[in-house]
């Protein structure tokens, strides 16, 4: 079984049942803080690789669903500017499993990771919702 580091909002219900999966499926998780790690562009851009910059953004975002951001209409470098100065952005979980990394439960390492067949939940749990995960800060 892998050793997972895994990005997350706290308090986020939809992080939470990843997390659980991941566990179910034998593997260790290191579980950190996406609000409060330290990033850096260069350190922050490699859990994206090749994928199209508006897939790096996360839909749920407060920004982003009231349009102030629209990631279509943005280069890397400005994404990840943006990103580092609001982490919520950031689409969600990052993880990294035997030097491998992604951002979003759906991709490769975390779709390598899962028994075949396991559910995926991208989306947040509670869409529509006014108040959302609960702020981390708090």
């Amino acid at each position: 079984m892998a050793k997972v580091v895994f990005y997350e909002k706290p308090g986020c219900g939809t992080n939470a049942r990843q997390r659980q999966m991941l566990a179910a499926a034998g593997h260790e998780l290191e579980v950190r803080s996406l609000i409060a790690e330290p990033w850096t562009a260069e350190r922050l851009r490699v859990f994206f690789g090749a994928t199209p910059v508006a897939t790096w953004f996360n839909p749920a975002a407060p920004k982003v669903k009231a349009g102030a951001v629209d990631p279509a209409a943005l280069g890397a470098a400005e994404a990840i500017a943006l990103m580092l100065a609001d982490p919520l952005l950031i689409r969600r979980p990052l993880v990294e499993a035997d030097g491998v990394r992604c951002a979003g439960f759906d991709r490769a390492p975390v779709t390598h990771l899962l028994t075949a067949g396991s559910p995926l939940p991208e989306a947040c749990s509670r869409p529509g919702e006014a108040s959302g995960c609960p702020d981390p800060a708090r």
